[in-house]
This record gives C-alpha cells, structure tokens and sequence, in this order.
C-alpha cells in the first residue's frame, strides 16, 4: 500500500466543522505538521475535504527515514535515536523506513513514537504562486505526488 505524506499549510481558524474533524482525524492540529497515512479510500475522501488545507504525496523510503531520524520524537520530546530503535525493535532506521514503505510495519508499531512529525516552514519558502492556489497551478495546496519529497527534506 502507498504511504502518503500530508502536511498542514494553512491554519485551521475560521474553517467549517466538517474541515476541523478531518483534520483532527488526519492527526494535523497545527501548520507544518506532517502525519504518514496509508493511502485507503478514506483518507482520499478526508484529503478532498481539507485539500484547500494540506498539501500531500508519496513519501519514498529515503524521506521517512530522514523524518524518522531528524523529526522522530518519543515522549517528553526525547529524540527518536538508533540506539531507542536497536533496542526496542532490532532494527536501523534503513530498516524500520524500509518497513514502513513496504507495509509489513506501521509507526505506531514503534513503542512511544509521536505518529506527527513537526517540520519548520520551508528553506526558500514555498512555491511561487503562494499557499492558496493548488500545486497544479504553481502553489503549495493539493496533490503533488512525488514532489512532496521535496518540500519535507526543505522543511525538515
């Protein structure tokens, strides 16, 4: 199964109850909050609901692990480390991401790992058009497939 990357661009302020629930069903409370989610018909359906919101695509195995490494967080914002990840599950991050992608492990199969990750605002800012047109016509919201690569390694 795909895993998708959904980020939060745009604040939740002033947005109708149905966008608020499908956000706070997505895991995404605040801006620049990332949450990885199976791609199944009903998270399609809630990204249509809030798609003036998020942006979202498919995240590669060298992206989840370096948000797993540089954004993983345990309780207490105790960093998320190869040493808790050896320990815990017997496995390197290349592992635990390979996992991951390939669908035979989730992140809540992690003991104590926040299932959001916290990124910054990203390094050059986003894409020209601005955070309130759609991605297919240069701005930061919807769907961008691939490219939302991209966007996580400037943001992280």
């Amino acid at each position: 199964m795909t895993k998708l990357a959904v980020i939060q661009i745009r604040g939740a302020i002033n947005v109708k109850k149905k966008v608020k629930d499908a956000l706070k069903m997505l895991r995404l409370r605040k801006k620049h909050n990332c949450a990885i989610h199976d791609a199944t018909p009903s998270v399609l359906g809630m990204l249509d609901v809030v798609k003036d919101y998020v942006t979202w695509g498919e995240i590669d195995k060298e992206t989840l692990k370096l948000l797993l490494e540089k954004r993983g967080k345990l309780p207490r914002s105790q960093p998320l480390t190869e040493q808790y990840i050896k320990e815990k599950l017997n496995m390197t991050f290349d592992e635990l991401a390979e996992k991951i992608i390939s669908g035979g492990m989730k992140l809540k199969d992690i003991p104590g790992l926040r299932p959001v990750f916290k990124l910054k605002p990203p390094l050059y800012g986003f894409e020209s058009g601005g955070i309130k047109k759609p991605f297919s016509m240069g701005g930061a919201l919807g769907y961008r497939k691939d490219k939302i690569n991209d966007l996580v390694k400037r943001m992280i």
